[in-house]
C-alpha cells in the first residue's frame, strides 16, 4: 500500500474517537494489552512521561519535549489529534514519524489488527510504542488521549505521572462531576511514581491526594509552589499555568538524574514550536485583519480564548465558529460575546455539526452571524468584511483550526 492506501485503510476501517465520537470509545485495556504482547512490549523498554488532563495537555506535552531536546536527550513525543497530517502524532525530536514506517507497521499486523478488530487509537499507540523503541529514544513524552485510568497509553510505567487540570469535558465517558472526572485521570497513577498536579481544585484536589496514597506516590501540586515565571514562544495567558506545571515536572525529572539545567528550560520554553511543530495555540495566522486561531474547544479552553481575546486591541470582534455535533452549547453561550458577527462552518468530519444547525441554535440564543459551506469559506468572508483594525478569531474545534492552518 502507500501512504495514502494505509491512511485511507486506518481512518475508513476502524474506529477513530475524534471523528466518530462514542462509537470508537473503548471501556477496558484489553485490546492495548493484546497488541503490546503481540508486539513484545516496547512500551517497557523504553522511559516515559505520562500526561493527562482536560486542558494544557498537549501544550505540556510539547513544552517538556522541547526542554528534554535542549537538554541533549532523544525525545519521542505522542500525542493527539494530528492538524494536518497523521504523522504529527508520533514524532522524534520534532521530526514527524516516516511514512515508510507508517505504512510497514500496518502491512506487518494488519492482520491481527483485523483479527483483534483493535481501535484507530489502539493501533496507533502501538504504532508509537513501536517507533520509539526501535529508534531507541531517551525518553518518550506520552499525552493521554481520553480520560487516563482507561486510556490506551495507560500501559506505561513512566519516569512521572502529570495531570495539569480537571474540567467537565467528555462527560459521557468519563462522568458528570468534576470528582468523577478526577478520579479517571487519576487512573495514571501509578505506585511508587510521582505525580504533578497543575492546578489545585477545592472538588478534586482530595482524589488525587487520595490515589497517591494508595499508590504510596509522591504528589506535587505546581500552583502550591514557588517558581520562577518563564517566558515561552506558545502566547496566550493561559499558558502561563501549562508553563508552571512543566516547570514542577522539570524538579521532578532532576531529581530522578535527569541533567536539566536553567538554560535548557529558558530555551526549550522559548523553542517549543521550533523544537516540537507545535501549531494552533494562540496562533496569529493573519495581520490586517490579525487573525488568530487557538484549539480551545471546551469550557475552560474558550473562557482562555475569551480572556485572551481582552487582551487584544480591536475596532469588531469577527468569530469563525464551528463545532462537532456531541457538543454541549450551554457553557459556550456564557462565554461568547454577543457583540460580535459569527462566521458559522461545519469542520470537515463526520462528527461536524452542520452550520446551519449551529446557527439556528446561536440565532435563537440572540447572536447574529450567517453559516457557510466550508470553514474556509467562512474564514475568506471574515477577512472581506473586516477592517484592517477588527479582529478575526478562528476556533470552537481542533478540527476547524486543522482547516485553516
Amino acid at each position: 500500500m502507500t501512504y495514502q492506501e494505509t491512511l485511507k485503510w486506518m481512518f475508513g476501517r476502524l474506529p477513530m474517537y475524534q471523528r466518530q465520537g462514542q462509537s470508537a470509545f473503548r471501556a477496558d485495556l484489553a485490546n492495548i494489552q493484546k497488541l503490546a504482547k503481540h508486539l513484545k512490549h516496547p512500551e517497557q523498554k523504553i522511559k516515559t512521561i505520562h500526561v493527562a488532563g482536560t486542558n494544557g495537555k498537549g501544550s505540556t506535552s510539547h513544552m517538556l519535549a522541547s526542554i528534554l531536546q535542549e537538554a541533549g536527550y532523544t525525545t519521542g513525543l505522542f500525542t493527539s489529534p494530528h492538524l494536518k497530517d497523521f504523522r504529527e502524532r508520533i514524532r522524534i525530536n520534532g521530526q514527524v514519524v516516516s511514512k515508510a514506517f507508517v505504512i510497514g507497521f500496518i502491512q506487518r499486523f494488519r492482520s491481527f489488527f483485523e483479527q483483534e478488530n483493535l481501535s484507530f487509537f489502539e493501533m496507533t499507540t502501538g504504532m508509537a510504542f513501536e517507533y520509539f523503541y526501535r529508534k531507541k529514544v531517551d525518553i518518550a513524552v506520552i499525552e493521554v488521549g481520553l480520560g487516563g485510568r482507561l486510556d490506551s497509553t495507560n500501559i506505561i510505567k513512566p519516569v512521572t505521572s502529570v495531570i495539569t487540570n480537571i474540567g467537565m469535558d467528555h462527560v459521557q465517558f468519563l462522568g458528570n462531576t468534576l470528582e468523577k472526572i478526577a478520579a479517571e485521570k487519576a487512573g495514571i497513577i501509578k505506585a511508587h511514581i510521582p505525580v504533578i498536579i497543575g492546578e489545585t481544585q477545592s472538588e478534586t484536589e482530595q482524589v488525587f491526594i487520595e490515589m497517591a496514597e494508595n499508590c504510596e506516590s509522591d504528589i506535587y501540586f505546581a500552583d502550591q509552589t514557588d517558581s520562577h515565571l518563564y517566558e515561552s514562544d506558545l502566547k496566550g495567558k493561559y499558558q502561563k499555568k501549562n508553563i508552571q506545571t512543566v516547570v514542577a515536572t522539570v524538579k521532578v525529572l532532576r531529581s530522578k538524574g535527569y541533567a536539566i539545567s536553567e538554560a535548557h528550560v529558558q530555551a526549550g520554553l522559548l523553542n517549543v514550536v521550533k523544537n516540537t511543530g507545535l501549531r494552533g495555540r494562540w496562533e496569529i495566522i493573519g495581520n490586517d485583519p490579525l487573525v488568530i486561531c487557538d484549539t480551545g474547544h471546551n469550557k475552560e479552553g474558550l473562557t482562555y480564548s475569551m480572556s485572551q481575546i481582552n487582551n487584544v486591541e480591536f475596532e469588531h470582534l469577527h468569530i469563525v465558529f464551528g463545532v462537532v455535533n456531541d457538543k454541549d452549547l450551554t457553557d459556550v453561550w456564557t462565554l461568547l460575546p454577543k457583540k460580535a458577527t459569527y462566521y458559522f462552518c461545519k469542520p470537515d468530519v463526520p462528527r461536524g455539526l452542520d452550520a446551519d444547525v449551529l446557527m439556528e441554535q446561536f440565532h435563537a440564543k440572540g447572536y447574529r452571524g450567517s453559516a457557510y459551506n466550508s470553514v474556509n469559506q467562512a474564514l475568506t468572508k471574515a477577512k472581506n468584511q473586516a477592517n484592517s483594525k477588527d479582529l478575526i478569531f478562528v476556533g470552537g474545534s481542533t478540527f476547524v483550526v486543522a482547516e485553516i492552518i
